[in-house]
């Protein structure tokens, strides 16, 4: 799951303007009138289905809510379903919208639409609520020592897609991307620097830090000397004002300024960089010490292997399990928010930021412009109050930050605030590892026969953003070769943000190469490929005079559509339902999903049928269903994040 249970909804899934919401309403009033002469009293109906059967001679969509109400009642499913027919038809068939009803076995209601009907009320998409909620969204939130590789960039592909899908669907939403400046990483890098004797070609000093970051991690073992540096480098990132501090701030500056223009060319962009040690300096910790000091959940440990740490005990937890040397370790650490030594861990900061995040901080950050693009924390800002008090807050951070994350919900009830930890949202997702042919490419060892190879930037094994990027342009410039269109560059950024975001967020992805710069399936270059070919067949149609009312609703509609145009119709109804779903859901990739699938339909539709050839009423119709199909395809590129070209 992306949620944790409890969590309150992001927004309904069901609402005007959609097709499956307008027959879940009508299906439910009628369930309920049912219900009522059956039982004496009318009430809210079980949890029933409203979707496309999957073939198109069983209808346009189909419900299952007669076999849910026959177990209730102990009823034959298909005389309750017979029923429902006739309730349906007594209620104006969702006010038009179904054309034809029909109940068959065992149990199922299937519904035929007035596609001219729904013709007449398409572009009417759901009301944006009157009071939106504020959303703020972490995502990206990359260690500022060294270049972004896939696994980076999957998060950020995630995360700037669920901004777009929440602002489609009318939420106010903020975008956050978290510095870490006082981690081991930034330090591991600075040490790094300050002793490797690396030579050789780098691009960007994003690069040359991968392989110092690689260098010192293997050095460590040889040289302990270098691991005791590390902890004074880190006591001087936090303490500031020296020479080791300015050198680490300037290197994680750098590097940020590299790491922002590496998503820009992806099309990823923030409203807010949080530095961690903005966190620490303007006293959140200091403020969210004191409140978590007044509760029983946060306590110091007198002895044991924690002894001298603070430690969040969640209630309902003994004593004995909170410190148990249990098989459970990293939860454990998770728990220790302070350690022996005084240092904070990353959940403490954590905590602290999220209080802030709700607006449960009588402090605030300072704000400047780094860049000119985008607001900092960090600097001699002297903006406040334009950022946080939220009314949710989402954190896309992959499945092994779990359960850190449910330390900073269970400090949030514990601290009282458990209306603010539903509104928590861990937007989980599988990591992204190499195929074995990945792997080799890197001089890994994969004669051990895994599935996958997991990366890792301590032994600088991995495949950087910006390479991948280099070497999928190179594929779409030999494919492509000398033509007029969309950039290479901007073509190959298209396909692999569509690449990272098409799997289901629970998916393992494991990277390959080859598979990740394929042109044809289920990729960012066929979906874009439909949307200028639809963008080309209508333009050819003005220069032929031909599209005359093309852009209005058709008069006459078939009375019996092709298949093809049947199976686009149905597939265009889908996309207001399909967007609230994938919103409610935190699942970009069902907006993925639906691309391709529109897409597929299209190019059938395009194949099978004379379009500018047909005769007048036939053509009028198919123009129209193509410029539906390219607004469509066209809000779904725009919350994808891809590029809506009217030539490839």
């Amino acid at each position: 799951m992306y949620l944790y249970s409890g969590d309150t909804a992001i927004i309904e899934k069901e609402g005007t303007g959609m097709v499956i919401g307008t027959l879940k309403q009508a299906v439910s009033q009628s369930v309920q009138e049912m219900l009522e002469e059956v039982m004496g009293r009318r009430r809210e109906p079980a949890e029933f289905r409203v979707e496309p059967p999957s073939l198109l001679e069983h209808g346009d969509y189909s419900t299952n809510a007669a076999m849910v109400l026959a177990k209730e009642l102990r009823m034959p499913p298909m005389r309750l379903a017979e029923r429902l027919a006739v309730k349906l038809r007594e209620n104006g068939l969702a006010c038009g919208l179904i054309r034809q009803v029909e109940a068959v076995p065992p149990g199922f209601v299937n519904f035929r639409l007035d596609w001219k009907k729904w013709a007449e009320e398409e572009g009417q998409a759901p009301a944006d609520p009157a009071q939106p909620e504020k959303i703020i969204v972490e995502h990206t939130s990359i260690n500022p020592n060294k270049s972004a590789h896939i696994g980076h960039l999957r998060n950020a592909v995630i995360g700037d897609t669920l901004v777009r899908l929440l602002r489609r669907t009318g939420c106010i939403v903020e975008v956050h991307n978290y510095i870490d400046d006082l981690g081991n990483q930034l330090a591991d890098t600075v040490v790094g620097l300050l002793h490797t004797g690396l030579k050789g070609a780098h691009a960007r000093f994003g690069d040359f830090c991968w392989d110092a970051y690689a260098w010192v991690n293997r050095e460590y073992a040889a040289r302990p000397a270098l691991e005791e540096e590390r902890t004074k480098v880190l006591h001087a990132l936090e303490e500031g004002q020296s020479a080791l501090s300015w050198l680490g701030l300037l290197t994680a500056e750098k590097i940020v300024r590299e790491q922002l223009q590496e998503m820009k060319r992806f099309g990823i962009g923030y409203d807010l960089l949080v530095w961690e040690s903005s966190i620490v300096k303007r006293g959140f910790w200091k403020a969210a010490f004191g409140l978590l000091q007044q509760t029983e959940a946060f306590r110091k440990v007198k002895e044991g292997a924690q002894a001298g740490c603070w430690v969040l005990q969640p209630a309902g937890e003994t004593q004995e399990e909170a410190e148990g040397d249990s098989a459970d370790a990293g939860y454990q650490a998770a728990k220790v928010l302070v350690r022996s030594n005084g240092i904070l861990t990353y959940t403490a900061k954590d905590i602290a930021y999220h209080l802030w995040k709700f607006g449960l901080l009588s402090e605030d950050f300072h704000y400047s412009a780094f860049d000119g693009e985008v607001s900092t924390t960090h600097g001699a800002g002297e903006q406040e109050g334009v950022f946080g008090r939220a009314d949710r807050v989402i954190n896309v951070i992959d499945y092994r930050q779990a359960y850190p994350q449910a330390v900073v919900k269970q400090s949030l009830e514990a601290l009282g605030y458990p209306e603010q930890a539903g509104r928590l949202h861990h937007v989980s997702y599988g990591v992204v590892s190499l195929s074995p042919a990945a792997a080799r490419e890197l001089g890994v060892d994969t004669s051990d026969g895994r599935a996958s190879y997991a990366m890792s930037g301590r032994q600088g094994v991995g495949i950087r953003a910006a390479d991948l990027l280099q070497r999928m342009q190179g594929v779409i410039g030999q494919e492509r070769g000398e033509r007029e269109g969309l950039p290479a560059e901007e073509i190959a950024a298209a396909a692999i943000r569509y690449y990272l975001l098409r799997f289901h967020l629970a998916t393992e992805v494991v990277f390959d190469l080859k598979q990740a710069t394929e042109l044809t399936g289920n990729t960012g270059v066929y979906v874009l490929y439909a949307y200028a070919r639809a963008a080309s067949l209508l333009a050819k149609a003005a220069e032929d005079s031909v599209d005359e009312g093309a852009s209005a609703r058709p008069g006459v509609f078939p009375e019996v559509p092709e298949p093809a145009e049947h199976a686009l119709l149905r597939q265009l109804s889908l996309w207001e339902d399909t967007l609230r779903t994938a919103a409610a859901e935190l699942a970009p990739h069902q907006i993925c999903t639906y691309a391709y699938e529109l897409g597929a339909r299209f190019n059938t539709f395009y194949s099978a049928l004379p379009i500018r050839s047909a005769g007048e009423e036939q053509r009028r119709f198919r123009l129209w269903l193509t410029r539906r199909f390219k607004m469509t395809m066209g809000e779904a590129l725009e919350v994808l994040g891809l590029p809506a070209p009217e030539r490839l």
